[in-house]
């Protein structure tokens, strides 16, 4: 979602100039087969021409992960029909849901937490249970290597950031595994940044404070992308977009030059970060897993399905 906004922020007509160039940096970005194995019957319908992109995250080079192919961070993201906002919407990846049976027959079919999708029938199953939960229809797929915020930040120059509690995270980058944060705003680089966005273990909200940060880390990267001094800069915006386009792939649907005129109006004040409706944590058998708000995220869910935008901002606030 980084690069495509950003790609957006170039403005109209710099955009239709860097034409030409947008496509040499689209055909190098890595492509997926998202919807090959969906199965179109059980799919939710399409009732406006608003876009949900699903955001896959996972962080390739973090010590803490130990759940192989599971994806770390989920985010639906909306851009409105009229194309004058997104709704970024964060579903903790412990939400327990129903996963539906994957292609083989072997997992799936029962409730788990909704990131088994993703290890037990890649893109395709995590498409369709993230379709089955919200009742949302999935138009385009992006993957992040949240490992390349490190990159991507650097080629920024740093980010701004206000922490909002103390706190020391115990596996860094840094050689000893340790960085200590102090509450207040700071500019991060690329290293720091990575180590706030995934830390989870400091904090007694666990990964609801990781998403709080991610969110932070991504709006901040925004942010800094749209400043003058980026978009003024053609060696940094060129670092920037190289950077971010390296951590991405995409499904093969996804035009980057199409999105970028389509959005092309939209900035970083037009984005909002909600996460998706909860009732906490709380434990089934010997797991750890977040429950969902069932009533609210029915009702928030239909909202983003009808394009109410009033009604999503509203939940958010």
């Amino acid at each position: 979602m980084t690069v495509l906004v950003v790609l957006t922020l170039l403005g109209g007509g710099g955009l239709l100039a860097g034409g030409f160039y947008l496509r040499s940096i689209e055909s190098g970005i890595e492509r997926v087969e998202a919807f090959v194995d969906v199965p179109e019957e059980f799919r939710p319908e399409k009732v406006t021409t608003a876009t949900n992109i699903l955001i896959l995250g996972s962080d390739t080079r973090d010590p803490q992960s130990t759940s192989g192919s599971r994806s770390d961070t989920i985010i639906l993201a909306h851009i409105a029909a009229d194309r004058q906002s997104a709704q970024l919407i964060s579903i903790p990846r412990d939400t327990w849901v129903f996963v539906p049976e994957n292609q083989e027959g072997t997992y799936g079919g029962r409730e788990a937490k909704i990131n088994a999708a993703y290890a037990w029938g890649g893109i395709p199953l995590m498409v369709q249970t993230v379709e089955e939960f919200t009742g949302v229809r999935v138009d385009n797929v992006a993957l992040v290597d949240f490992a390349g915020f490190r990159e991507i930040v650097d080629a920024l120059g740093g980010v701004e950031i206000d922490v909002e509690e103390a706190f020391t995270s115990n596996h860094s980058l840094n050689p000893d595994n340790r960085r200590s944060f102090a509450a207040g705003p700071q500019t991060m680089d690329g290293a720091a940044a990575l180590d706030y966005a995934r830390e989870r273990y400091a904090f007694a909200d666990g990964d609801f404070a990781r998403i709080r940060h991610q969110q932070q880390v991504i709006k901040a990267i925004l942010e800094k992308a749209a400043s003058g001094g980026v978009l003024s800069s053609p060696a940094t915006l060129n670092s920037f977009i190289r950077a971010t386009a390296d951590a991405v792939a995409v499904d093969e649907t996804l035009s980057l030059l199409d999105f970028g005129m389509d959005l092309r109006h939209l900035r970083g004040d037009d984005l909002t970060f909600v996460t998706s409706p909860t009732e906490g944590t709380g434990r089934v058998g010997d797991e750890s897993v977040v429950f969902a708000d069932t009533e609210a995220a029915d009702s928030f869910y239909d909202a983003v399905r009808r394009d109410a935008v009033d009604e999503i901002l509203a939940a958010a606030r």
